[in-house]
Parts: C-alpha cells; sequence; structure tokens
C-alpha cells in the first residue's frame, strides 16, 4: 500500500470472545484494528498480535458508553468502520455509526435482526413462510390465539439468541402463568411484551451461512442440525450439523428461500446466519430466526472444511476494503494477489470457487475440564475443539453418507466418554 495512503480504522466490538480470524485477517491486509470488549471477556486468547489497541468496558456497559468511548478514540484517529462481531453488538454497532454518520447497518435495520417479532414480520413480507404468531402484549390477541392454533406452542424472547429462554408451553394455564410472572419482574426488559407466543413446528432444522456484499449472497452453505437445537438445550445429547446434500431439493429450496430473506431485511454487507424448520406435516420451509453476524457453535469451521471458505476471513476482506485506495494501490502497481477474491463488474467481490465436499461437527459440554478425544482417530477428522468443559470434532469428506454415519457413531461415544448437562440458560449470561 502507497505510504501517503493511511490505513482503514477499524472498531471491532465483540462482547464474547468471537472472530478471531476476522480481526487477523483485517491486520494482515494493513487495517489499523482496535477492539472493544468487556471487562469479563478480557482475559480471552484475542489476538493481541493483531491488535494495535484493546479497550475493556464495564459488564453492564450500554451503547452510550461505547459511543463515549469511540468519540474519545476519533480525537486521534477517525473511524472507517464498526464492525460487531457477536450478536448482541449488532444494535451497539448501528448506533455508534449513526452518532457518527457512518455508513452501514442503521439501527432501524439491525432491529430486524435482533427482534424475533420484526424479522418474522419483515420474513413474512419477503414472501417466506413463517410459524403463526402473537406478541404476548394484548390478551384478547394473546387468548384468540390459543383457541385458533392448537398446542403445543412456543414461548419465545424477542430478543435472545440459540434456544436461551426459549419454552415449550401445552396449555393455556402455562400461558397466562408465564405472562404473570414476566410482568412482575423489575427489569422492564424481561416482561411479557418482550415476548412472542408461536405454534410449533415439528420437523427438521436447518441453518443458512452467507457472506452478502452489495446485498447479494456472495457465499451460502447449507447444513443440517442432528436434532433441532431446542431439544438439546432442553434434554441435553450432543449438538451435530452437517452439510445438506449439494443439488438437492432441500438445498435449493433453501438457497432461494435465502435470497428473499437478504433483499427483504436489507442487508447490504456481512454476514449472516438464518435457520429453517422442514415441517413434518407438509414438508414446506418455516423460517425460525436470522442474525447479523457468523454462525456460532464452530459452524464457520464446519464450513471452511467442506468449501474452503472462511467466512469470518472472508467478511474481513469486505469490511478491509475501500474502493477509491483499491483503485489507488491498483495504478501504483501494488500485488494484489493471494486474496482469494476478486471485485466483480457489478462492484462486490467474487469468492474463489468453493469446494464441494461435505463436513459436519459434534459438540457437547463435556464432564472434564479438557477432555481427551484421541481415541477419536478416523482419517477424516480435520479439527478438534480445544474449549474447557468441550468436546467436539469436526469430520470431511466427499461422501455425506460418510460424515453423517461418523457423527452418529460420535455421538453415541460421547455420551458415555463426555456429554455434561446443565439446565438451559433463561437469558445469555
Amino acid at each position: 500500500m502507497p505510504s501517503d495512503i493511511a490505513p482503514l480504522n477499524i472498531i471491532c466490538l465483540a462482547t464474547y470472545f468471537k472472530g478471531v480470524d476476522f480481526i487477523r485477517e483485517c491486520k494482515k491486509l494493513g487495517a489499523h484494528v482496535v477492539l472493544i470488549t468487556k471487562e469479563k471477556m478480557l482475559k480471552e486468547d484475542w489476538p493481541r498480535e493483531s491488535l494495535d489497541e484493546v479497550f475493556a468496558l464495564p459488564n453492564d456497559a450500554g451503547p452510550p458508553l461505547f459511543i463515549d468511548l469511540v468519540s474519545f478514540l476519533a480525537k486521534q484517529k477517525k473511524p472507517d468502520r464498526i464492525v460487531a462481531l457477536e450478536e448482541f453488538d449488532v444494535m451497539t454497532a448501528a448506533l455508534v455509526r449513526e452518532h457518527f454518520c457512518m455508513p452501514g447497518m442503521s439501527s432501524s435495520i439491525a432491529k430486524t435482526f435482533r427482534d424475533k417479532m420484526a424479522m418474522a414480520i419483515s420474513a413474512a413480507a419477503a414472501g417466506v413462510r413463517i410459524p403463526e404468531f402473537v406478541p404476548l402484549i394484548n390478551l384478547e390477541e394473546v387468548k384468540e390465539f390459543m383457541e385458533r392454533i392448537p398446542p403445543p406452542w412456543i414461548i419465545k424472547p424477542r430478543s435472545d439468541v440459540s434456544a436461551i429462554g426459549i419454552l415449550r408451553v401445552n396449555t393455556p394455564e402455562e400461558v397466562w402463568t408465564v405472562i404473570e410472572d414476566r410482568n412482575s419482574r423489575d427489569n422492564l426488559r424481561e416482561r411479557a411484551s418482550y415476548y412472542l407466543l408461536a405454534k410449533f413446528i415439528p420437523g427438521e432444522v436447518f441453518h443458512i451461512d452467507s457472506i452478502v456484499d452489495d446485498g447479494r449472497a456472495q457465499f451460502v452453505g447449507a447444513n443440517r442440525y442432528g436434532r433441532p437445537p431446542l431439544e438439546v438445550a432442553h434434554g441435553g445429547g450432543a449438538y451435530i450439523s452437517r452439510s445438506v446434500a449439494h443439488g438437492s431439493e432441500n438445498e435449493k429450496k433453501l438457497f432461494a428461500l435465502n435470497r428473499k430473506l437478504i433483499k427483504g431485511l436489507k442487508l447490504e454487507r456481512g454476514a449472516a446466519h438464518a435457520e429453517f424448520i422442514k415441517s413434518d406435516a407438509d414438508g414446506e420451509f418455516y423460517f425460525l430466526e436470522i442474525a447479523a453476524r457468523v454462525g456460532g457453535a464452530y459452524i464457520a469451521e464446519v464450513l471452511e472444511a467442506a468449501t474452503g471458505i472462511n467466512l469470518w476471513r472472508e467478511w474481513a476482506r469486505m469490511e478491509a476494503r475501500e474502493d477509491s485506495r483499491q483503485e489507488q494501490t491498483a495504478r501504483a502497481g501494488e500485488d494484489l494477489t493471494g486474496l482469494q477474491s476478486s471485485r466483480s463488474k457489478g462492484g462486490s467481490r467474487k469468492l474463489k470457487p468453493a469446494r464441494k465436499e461435505y463436513a459436519g461437527i459434534v459438540l457437547s459440554l463435556s464432564k472434564q475440564e479438557t477432555p481427551d478425544t484421541s481415541a477419536y482417530d478416523d482419517p477424516e477428522i480435520v479439527y478438534r475443539v480445544k474449549k474447557h468443559h468441550h468436546a467436539g470434532l469436526i469430520v470431511r469428506s466427499p461422501k455425506l453418507e460418510r460424515v453423517e454415519e461418523l457423527l452418529t457413531q460420535y455421538a453415541a461415544r460421547f455420551a458415555d466418554d463426555f456429554i455434561a448437562v446443565v439446565p438451559p440458560l433463561e437469558k445469555a449470561e
């Protein structure tokens, strides 16, 4: 990069330990990278060699404190990008951008990726099927819903992630009890209006992970859970996710639905993780939720094993790009090879062709603090999870049948070797 062009100043918000590959790639591409996290995460294994500055805010810090810190930093070096690496930072990042009148996702769009009611309304408007639902606000509407839609139902918080805070209920009495309990809480954001009552749809759950640029998905990967995350959260056992068969009807339908979602929810740039359930009753796909982030539970590693595409690094390459600087760099004769992707004629980046293999993960809480998976020695194993009280293996094969065979075997063995069960969280810690 020519010396007269200052590096992009990318400020990453991460209140949980996420995005190590994103940070490293931004630094590799010459960016000035700042991390703002919270005190509880400061001792995590952040890639400090790739960080120019690290700041930790109090654990209860809200958006105004983030805005104030970025304002302090901007006195010396103006931010070029504000990036949320974790779900809970998406709205905060949007508010920081708006404070500085910076481009990127606004708070109104961020809300559709954080509020399950807003995202469901937007998905339906985009032509995607959704399970029928009602917010726990107007009691007459709730009563009418329960009379019209037979149980079981799901009560879920509008803004939490994964299966946190989700309850399965079977009677109106249970619903009224939950409403009464929530409305008696001191924390206003835990009251009933922040929850939805939705139709429970039995079926297989799929997730679609994308890298989006200029409003279009440049990469999409489809995976299927072994058991629905809600079932794993409440019943314990191993979490499993594996690739969907390439070219299958399931993959084609999911990709089409994902395109509708990306357009309907107006995501212009970044990562997206969407979940759908294929109903046992009618075979149709129903939208569950979407997040403007890379999927958790080592989804990025599974997709990289199958396709050769790393979601974090590709996202970083988009954020670290600035068109005018690339043009100046090109004119200066800089070598831009090795970035694995290039600009298309339309202005968006074109990723390298994805490898057409299959991968999957088996993951569980472990009784041991540092579980030993060395007894699992099949050559298809490409990644071993290294996290306290977690056991996990990722496998890769040209054949989906082999991936499924290994994951089934490992899930049974994990039950004897590792699995620990803890009560599901009511809210994120």
